[in-house]
């Protein structure tokens, strides 16, 4: 009925979808050390210690390791963390994040 302040409206659908995932993959050089590693991964990835070991040797032994696979602006977080703690201890440690 007109005028009696009541409005119909359309109801929407929204599809919500899982958002996408990115790795975080360390790379392997020739200056970083294999505690440095660890140590990143024990405190930025809050990985345990057998966990960290078996990730840097991956690292080492392969080139590169994958860390972990996280939503996008978590796994570029903790790339720049990575950047910036192996700055700091003038490490050239490389982070790269990859959609997964």
């Amino acid at each position: 009925m007109p005028g009696n302040g009541t409005e119909l409206r359309e109801r929407k659908q929204y599809k919500l979808k899982e958002p996408e995932e990115y790795r975080v993959i360390l790379l392997n050089d020739n200056f970083t050390t294999m505690e440095f590693v660890v140590e990143i991964l024990v405190t930025v990835f809050h990985k345990k210690q057998d966990d960290a070991i078996r990730i840097m040797l991956d690292v080492h032994q392969k080139g590169r390791g994958t860390v972990g696979v996280y939503s996008h602006d978590i796994a570029l977080t903790k790339a720049n963390q990575v950047h910036n703690l192996a700055r700091q201890s003038d490490f050239p440690l490389k982070c790269i994040v990859e959609k997964a």
